[in-house]
């Protein structure tokens, strides 16, 4: 028996399917024998899809805390110390 290697998706064509299972013209049956994907990754898809539109509309950004330049010079002072150390 052969190795089975997984299938990557694009981004687009998980959006592409998500909106078309959202839209509820076809049942998610219908979509995976089209798609060639699994009903639940559809599902998975439409659930993240609508999440994230959700969150776009909060108003609340999902990138971590902005660095500041005090922040990188303290980091950099502890990476020097640290090679001092190591070389030491």
């Amino acid at each position: 028996m052969g190795k089975v290697t997984r299938k990557r998706h694009s981004a687009d064509f998980k959006a592409k399917v998500a909106l078309e299972a959202i839209k509820g013209e076809q049942t998610l049956a219908q979509l995976a024998a089209k798609h060639g994907v699994h009903q639940v990754m559809i599902a998975n898809w439409k659930r993240r899809a609508i999440e994230g539109m959700a969150a776009s509309f909060s108003g609340k950004s999902e990138s971590g805390p902005a660095t500041t330049a005090a922040d990188i010079d303290k980091l950099h002072g502890k990476i020097g110390q640290l090679v001092v150390e190591r070389d030491f």
